[in-house]
């Protein structure tokens, strides 16, 4: 069970801390502007070596930025929960810390779906056809990699769950 918890505490860090970084990067989408470079993120727009923030307040941003935010805080809190199911003591009877853990996980994991999902489909329906040289950057591909990690974050205490529920059931009573 420790191992399942082990696996999943590493992923869940590496999945955060990637998932915080591409949320709070401007590199999500590249293209060629009047000649020269340009690069964006959820926040701000680069043209060249000067950035601005982005003031329009365009629903697919918006929802964008939301799923991000609630999918960092989804997985901070799946972490919380996967350092306390390191510890033996049971507080609650009815809930099983890695099981809130996985499920705190999988939420994130959702979350960060829907906002790729929706910038994505913003972006290559409406950017792509905007900017004829465009292409998808590392914040959005770290973006992901952090749906990757939290997904086996997740199914790691899931396993862990169900590693323990097995024992505690096997015992005689």
């Amino acid at each position: 069970m420790h191992s399942f918890m082990s696996g999943g505490l590493f992923c869940a860090w590496v999945g955060t801390i990637l998932l915080v970084v591409a949320t709070a990067t401007d590199h999500w989408m590249q293209y060629r502007l009047s000649g020269s470079f340009a690069h964006q993120g959820l926040w701000r727009y680069c043209l060249g070596s000067k950035c601005y923030l982005q003031t329009d307040s365009i629903a697919y941003w918006n929802a964008t930025r939301a799923f991000m935010i609630l999918s960092s805080l989804c997985a901070t809190s799946g972490i919380i929960m996967g350092i306390l199911a390191f510890a033996q003591q049971p507080t609650f009877t009815r809930l099983s810390r890695p099981f809130s853990a996985g499920i705190m996980f999988f939420a994130s994991t959702l979350f960060i779906l829907l906002a790729l999902a929706i910038y994505t489909g913003v972006t290559v329906s409406f950017l792509g056809r905007r900017f004829g040289d465009w292409r998808f950057s590392w914040s959005y591909i770290l973006g992901w990699v952090a749906l990757l990690m939290t997904f086996f974050a997740g199914l790691f205490y899931m396993c862990a769950y169900r590693m323990h529920e097995c024992r505690r059931l096997s015992t005689p009573r």
